[in-house]
């Protein structure tokens, strides 16, 4: 095969893929300053890695919400893979829940910008999804004491990321004990035991999105080791921080990819 006719290949598999879950014009607005990249990114990002094994389409639009909100520079790709996300057949619900996931590993100013730009999405597309806030609760109730969500966070910590969730807080005990008890009750009691995203699928919006920040490896092997302990699979870990070298570029994914072959490492030694 003649390297034109492969180029062809991967740009019209990439076209094909990328009319799934947006309108593919959006690539016309390049052809005045830079056509080629419009190109490039049709045959990289949606040739080469959407068409890859190993995550379904509403995994890597959930991993790409997850890692454009944590980001919080790129507003109007946010947006496109919000529309996305929702033609692969996401709910209103998983978006918001992913969002103010991202709450945690990127503070509650990129979580707020985040669901304004959903906002403006679901208004673009009033038929797509469900409603953005039904039945939209957590574990909590209303007076409940922190003890409650201290309890609940720290089973939520111990299923979900096991010892290496465990040391984290331990190693704050002898200066930042606090931190460690918000730790518990914020991310684990509060915002991992609501409805409306399942565990792995949370682990999986936090690893792209501590891919995506690359500035926060010891967590990323948290949570990696959370994922895989949530049900995920070596691959779903290695695909989701694969498709991070598009959006966050190709030094975050190889460092996201360092931490990952750590944590291997370390369960095949352990077992």
């Amino acid at each position: 095969m003649s390297s034109t006719s492969t180029a062809e290949s991967r740009y019209e598999r990439g076209l094909a893929l990328l009319a799934q879950i947006g309108d593919t014009a959006v690539i016309d607005g390049l052809d005045d300053i830079a056509p080629d990249l419009g190109r490039l990114t049709v045959e990289f990002g949606y040739g080469d890695i959407y068409n890859r094994p190993g995550l379904t389409l509403r995994q890597r639009q959930l991993a790409n919400v997850a890692a454009l909100s944590a980001l919080g520079t790129a507003a109007p790709q946010l947006r496109f893979h919000i529309g996305g996300a929702l033609k692969a057949g996401v709910t209103r619900r998983e978006i918001v829940e992913t969002i103010m996931h991202i709450s945690v590993y990127a503070g509650i100013p990129a979580a707020l910008n985040g669901l304004t730009v959903a906002r403006q999405a679901f208004a673009a597309d009033p038929e797509a999804g469900d409603g953005a806030g039904e039945d939209d609760t957590g574990e909590g109730q209303p007076n409940e004491t922190s003890r409650d969500r201290y309890a609940r966070g720290l089973e939520a910590l111990r299923h979900i990321d096991g010892h290496a969730g465990e040391q984290v807080v331990a190693s704050l005990q002898d200066i930042a004990p606090d931190l460690g008890r918000y730790i518990i009750e914020f991310s684990f009691g509060d915002i991992y035991s609501r409805t409306g995203l399942d565990l792995k699928t949370r682990e999986l919006a936090t690893v792209a999105a501590c891919t995506a920040l690359g500035t926060v490896a010891p967590q990323l092997r948290v949570h990696i080791h959370g994922m895989l302990n949530t049900g995920g699979t070596r691959q779903e870990v290695i695909e989701t921080i694969t498709q991070m070298a598009v959006y966050a570029g190709f030094p975050a994914a190889l460092n996201g990819v360092t931490a990952a072959r750590e944590v291997f490492t370390e369960r095949d030694t352990t077992g």
